[in-house]
C-alpha cells in the first residue's frame, strides 16, 4: 500500500510531488496540494489502531476534532481501496483496505518549529496562539465529576502508564537513578496538592483539550495560526486541565530555546484568563509532557521501518526529553 501511493495515479487530483513523512503513528503522504494521512497499525497500550473499524472511528473522530480548531484545513476522510491485482487507489474503486485524513497542505517551511529554528516567531504570533486556545476552551466540554476522565485518578494512572512503559528503556535512554528520582518528585507533588487537583476539576478548568499541543501542530501563515492534530485516539490524554495543554507549548518552546516566549505566552494566558492557579502546576505538567515525549520518541527506535541514522537520531533526543523531565521535576 506503501509503495502505491507513492504513484501519482493513485490520487484522484493532479500531485505535484509526493513525499512520505513517518511519525510513529502515522504515514503522512504530503501531493503538493493536499496531505493524506494514515494511521499504523499498531497498538501501544494508550492507543489501538489495530483494526480496519477503529481506524476509520479514530480518522472520523480526528476530523471532527480538529474543524473546531482549523476547519480550513481539515477536507474530511476517505477510503484507501484495491482493486484489480495490485491497483490501490485513494477513494477508488474496489475493497476499502484503509482509510485516509484528507487536508490542505501547507507549506511545510512554516511550520512552527522550523520558524522556531530560524528565530521567526514572535510575541505576537504567541498572542494569537493565545487567543484561538482560549476560544477553544470556553467552548469544549468541561469534566467536573471527582471520578471522571481528568480527574486526579486519571493523572496519576497516565503518570503510572508512563514509568511503566518506559522500564525498557532505562539504561539507554533514561538513567535508573534519574528514572526514580522523576518517579518520586512525581508522587510527592501529587499527593501532597490533592486539593488543588481538586479545586481545578470543581472550578471548571479540566476540559476535552488539544492533547498534544507543540511547535510541529502549528503553523503560521502571515497573519494566521493554524493549530492542528489535536489528539483523538484516547480521551484519558485529550481531557486534561488545560494547565498541561499550556505546559506542553511552554515546555517545547524552552526545549527550543525560546524561554523567553513561553513565559511571554503564559503571562499572556493569566491576564487574560485569570487563571492564576495555573502556574503552581506547570513544572508538574511540564515534567509530565516532556516525560512523554521522551517515552514516544522512544517508541521509535523499535520500528524496523526507520534507518539507522534516525534511530540513532531519536535515542538522543528521547535522551534530551528526559533529562528536561528531571530538571522540572527538581522544581515540585
Amino acid at each position: 500500500m506503501l509503495e502505491a501511493l507513492k504513484r501519482k495515479e493513485a490520487y484522484d487530483e493532479p500531485v505535484k510531488e509526493i513525499r512520505l513523512i513517518q511519525t510513529h503513528i502515522s504515514w503522512v503522504f504530503l501531493t503538493g496540494n493536499y496531505v493524506y494521512k494514515i494511521k499504523k497499525p499498531v497498538d501501544f497500550g494508550f492507543l489501538d489502531f489495530t483494526t480496519l473499524d477503529k481506524r476509520k472511528k479514530f480518522c472520523k473522530k480526528e476530523v471532527e476534532i480538529n474543524r473546531m480548531f482549523s476547519p480550513e484545513v481539515y477536507m474530511g476522510f476517505l477510503p484507501v481501496n484495491k482493486f484489480g491485482d495490485y491497483s490501490i487507489k485513494i477513494n477508488g474503486p474496489g475493497e476499502t483496505i484503509d482509510y485516509a485524513v484528507k487536508m490542505k497542505q501547507l507549506p511545510q517551511e512554516l511550520l512552527m518549529d522550523r520558524l522556531l529554528d530560524k528565530n521567526q516567531v514572535e510575541t505576537k504570533d504567541m498572542e494569537r496562539i493565545v487567543d484561538i486556545l482560549i476560544e477553544f476552551y470556553s467552548k469544549t466540554q468541561t469534566f467536573r465529576d471527582p471520578h471522571s476522565i481528568g480527574s486526579l485518578e486519571t493523572v496519576k494512572f497516565n503518570w503510572n502508564e508512563n514509568f511503566k512503559q518506559t522500564k525498557e528503556f532505562i539504561g539507554k535512554m533514561i538513567e535508573k537513578q534519574m528514572f526514580e528520582e522523576i518517579k518520586e518528585k512525581v508522587e510527592n507533588f501529587m499527593d501532597r496538592n490533592k486539593d488543588l487537583f481538586d479545586k481545578r476539576l470543581k472550578e471548571g478548568f479540566v476540559k476535552w483539550c488539544h492533547g498534544d499541543l507543540h511547535s510541529g501542530n502549528i503553523f503560521i501563515i502571515d497573519q494566521k495560526v493554524y493549530i492542528f492534530d489535536a489528539i483523538e485516539f484516547n480521551e484519558r490524554f485529550a481531557i486534561s486541565d488545560v494547565a498541561s495543554d499550556i505546559a506542553f507549548l511552554s515546555m517545547d518552546l524552552e526545549f527550543r530555546k525560546r524561554k523567553y516566549l513561553s513565559e511571554y505566552m503564559i503571562r499572556k494566558y493569566v491576564e487574560d484568563t485569570g487563571d492564576i492557579d495555573l502556574e503552581k502546576l506547570l513544572d508538574f505538567y511540564r515534567c509530565y509532557r516532556a516525560y512523554v515525549r521522551g517515552k514516544v520518541i522512544s517508541f521509535r527506535i523499535n520500528d524496523p521501518n526507520l534507518l539507522d541514522f534516525e534511530q540513532k537520531e531519536a535515542q538522543n533526543t528521547a535522551k534530551i526529553y528526559f533529562q528536561l523531565a528531571n530538571e522540572y521535576a527538581k522544581n515540585l
